[in-house]
């Protein structure tokens, strides 16, 4: 049975997002909303929820931004605790493929039709 003044989706008061990251502030890492985030250890017991939901959903990798829209928390909380984890060897960071190693589309276009004269 509810009160007069709750819902029964009230969820009480919310928590504070330092505390989410432990009062730690921006971390000397940085991470691109695509960079991919890989689970290299399961959870502890001892861990936050949040850092443990994090290794559980990255056994297979997934970006930051993937990571923070399915625990809803904002990207910037998000770099902090991947931060931790990576310092702690947990998770493993992988940078996203930079444009300029992309080959080049002349090249691409020249093979094709290469390929199509064989």
């Amino acid at each position: 049975m509810t009160s007069e003044h709750s819902s029964p989706w009230d969820e009480g008061t919310p928590v504070p997002l330092y505390v989410i990251t432990g009062g730690t502030g921006s971390s000397a890492k940085t991470f691109d909303l695509v960079t991919l985030i890989a689970t290299r250890s399961a959870p502890d017991p001892s861990m936050q929820p949040e850092q443990a939901a994090i290794l559980t959903m990255c056994h297979y990798p997934l970006s930051v931004a993937e990571v923070s829209a399915y625990l809803s928390l904002p990207f910037s909380v998000v770099t902090v605790l991947l931060s931790q984890l990576v310092d702690d060897g947990h998770v493993e960071a992988i940078a996203p493929v930079p444009v300029a190693a992309f080959p080049d589309r002349d090249l691409l276009e020249a093979v094709i039709h290469g390929l199509r004269r064989l």
